[in-house]
């Protein structure tokens, strides 16, 4: 009788997968690296549908490499299904635009111009933060390459002021208007500076004794979301000073006291907050652990020394400068216009009410809450008005003047095509004497797309228009 040993592997049957047991072979079944299966997994197909959407957005490239094998097959005999995407009038996948095809090409913005103005500029565009506002670099740029001085430049969606002022610094007669309270206080502000540091002073310390005098505010009258930013005592102060400020003709002590009302720095009156959009930041500082930011903050010093600040590189205007409260498409414009310079409101990446809410409840405290439009609304809203001042800028322009556009880019698009792409097809409706010239893009660093669905935005356009 044989005796059985251990299991030993015959050396020159390992291709053949057979195992040697004492006298008999048995065989043994053993997976072939060759013999895997073709068919893809389903989690590689998901995989694949996301990566394509994802590159489909960005550089449209296709998946090569390890990826390429979770195509799905299709079975053999099955002819490909058509897509009817193309053909679908509410896609939101871009599509061919011929419109984009008949615009020149684009080119990047004189490299002088591509990094920050804030330790050049003059320090007027520092009054007070603006989300979205135009560098006033570039602003400069545009008014003395298209006019000269002496011309007529109007600014319809003026904002915060920075193309009227830049305007007025070199000599340009400018004409400005918009509908927010907030845009109307820094222009007339910026427009119509104090003659001197000196009298600036003066006057703030002249409204500050006159503030104080006034009866002490019930702060259960102030919505709870105004209380949460301040010490109470600051509170106090700040709100008996807009009263005094809102009156007609403190419009520079005002705009400097609501450039310090909230951030997290010892300069300014808040509890820690965001500068550009007030969100407050309690989480990162905690009031166990950073008691003092909590305190009171006394309101003189730190006026006075915004208001130093402001003339740190203060510039003497050397043009008359107007502003009208009047939406884009009902003001009055003046005749003999050289050139239209305006930056319109990104349509669905910025609430401008909502996102300036405190320093809006201050210059107006009747307002209670700032509800978000939605993007829909917004979007009508922003081919509505463009069409409108579309048409009346042909008509008031000068021949040969220019129309020239600064024009926020989405990256994810919720219009058929780019938004420089939908306005050049309003001006080619509505303007057909309106030639493109030039288009140059500047691209937008993360401090100015300060507010999360701003970070959709990542370059401007400046679409350059002539009149023939």
């Amino acid at each position: 009788m044989e005796t059985k040993g251990p299991s030993k592997v015959d050396p020159s049957d390992k291709s053949k997968g057979l195992r040697q047991s004492g006298s008999r072979k048995i065989n043994v079944l053993r997976p072939d690296p060759m013999d895997r299966p073709q068919n893809p997994i389903r989690i590689g197909a998901s995989i694949r549908k996301v990566l394509e959407a994802f590159v489909s957005t960005t550089s449209k490239a296709k998946i090569t490499g390890r990826w390429a094998a979770c195509k799905p097959r299709r079975a053999p005999g099955n002819p490909p299904r058509e897509s009817n995407r193309q053909n679908t009038p509410n896609n939101k996948h871009r599509a061919t635009n011929v419109m984009s095809k008949l615009m020149p090409r684009a080119q990047r913005i004189p490299i002088e111009l591509r990094k920050s103005a804030a330790t050049s500029e003059c320090t007027l565009h520092q009054l007070s933060p603006y989300i979205g506002k135009l560098k006033s670099s570039i602003a400069r740029f545009l008014i003395l390459e298209y006019t000269k001085p002496g011309d007529l430049v109007v600014d319809p969606f003026c904002g915060s002021g920075t193309i009227p002022l830049e305007a007025a610094l070199t000599g340009r007669t400018t004409f400005a208007c918009d509908t927010s309270d907030y845009a109307a206080l820094l222009s007339t502000a910026k427009l119509n500076p104090p003659r001197s540091e000196q009298f600036a002073l003066e006057k703030a310390k002249q409204l500050i004794t006159e503030a104080m005098v006034l009866p002490v505010p019930d702060l259960r009258t102030i919505p709870r979301w105004v209380r949460d930013f301040f010490n109470r005592d600051t509170l106090k102060d700040v709100l008996r000073f807009a009263k005094v400020a809102r009156r007609e003709g403190n419009e520079f002590w005002f705009a400097c006291f609501l450039g310090i009302l909230h951030h997290q720095r010892p300069g300014f009156l808040s509890y820690p907050s965001s500068h550009l959009v007030p969100y407050l930041r309690d989480r990162k500082y905690p009031r166990t652990r950073y008691p003092e930011l909590y305190q009171y903050r006394a309101l003189t010093p730190r006026l006075e020394a915004k208001i130093r600040r402001v003339f740190k590189r203060m510039r003497p205007l050397r043009s008359k400068a107007v502003f009208e409260r009047a939406s884009a498409e009902l003001a009055n414009l003046p005749p003999g216009v050289r050139a239209i310079i305006t930056s319109p409101p990104y349509m669905n990446a910025l609430d401008y009410e909502r996102d300036n809410r405190l320093r809006l409840w201050f210059i107006d405290p009747s307002r209670a809450r700032f509800q978000e439009q939605s993007a829909s609304h917004k979007r009508k809203a922003f081919i509505d008005v463009m069409s409108a001042l579309i048409k009346r800028s042909c008509a008031q322009l000068d021949p040969r003047g220019y129309f020239i556009l600064v024009i926020g880019e989405e990256v994810k698009r919720t219009f058929r095509a780019e938004p420089s792409e939908v306005v050049h097809e309003l001006v080619a409706a509505h303007a057909p004497s309106l030639s493109l010239k030039t288009v140059f893009t500047d691209a937008i660093p993360d401090v100015r797309r300060g507010r999360r669905y701003c970070r959709g935005i990542k370059q401007e356009k400046l679409l350059i228009y002539q009149k023939e």
